[in-house]
């Protein structure tokens, strides 16, 4: 299998910078202000969930084209919980689907199921974490 494209970012833990290998994303990291951090910077809970909601909502794209399914006003909000996991931590999330008036209903439940197939975010978390889809 050929890679399409590689995403590079470096970082030096909660409480410090993330880079991208481009320069475009530059970002102070700090604890939330929940986990007794400042909350001056954002967390690797927060990026994670801006990825997945973008990349949620560009799978429900292809998805709706296939389909002939008009998806263009759709929206998604990624909840990432920090959760406790044996020793440590694991994460759980909540995918809340906004899909436009036409779409309610058992046709727009299983255009998110189809693009809870295809997105990679999915692909990669599926049997690893919880993911909860709500469409709304």
């Amino acid at each position: 299998m050929s890679t399409l494209y590689t995403a590079i970012a470096t970082a030096n833990g909660r409480e410090g910078r993330a880079v991208s290998s481009d320069g475009r994303l530059d970002v102070a990291l700090a604890p939330p202000k929940e986990l007794g951090g400042s909350g001056e910077g954002t967390n690797p809970e927060q990026l994670f969930a801006a990825g997945y909601a973008a990349c949620f909502a560009s799978a429900l794209q292809l998805v709706g084209r296939r389909h002939k399914a008009d998806v263009s006003e759709a929206s998604v909000t990624a909840e990432v919980g920090l959760v406790p996991s044996g020793e440590g931590f694991g994460l759980a999330v909540t995918l809340r689907v906004e899909l436009p008036d036409a779409l309610h209903g058992e046709a727009g439940t299983a255009l998110v199921e189809a693009a809870h197939q295809v997105c990679p975010y999915s692909n990669a978390t599926r049997g690893n974490i919880p993911v909860e889809l709500v469409v709304e």
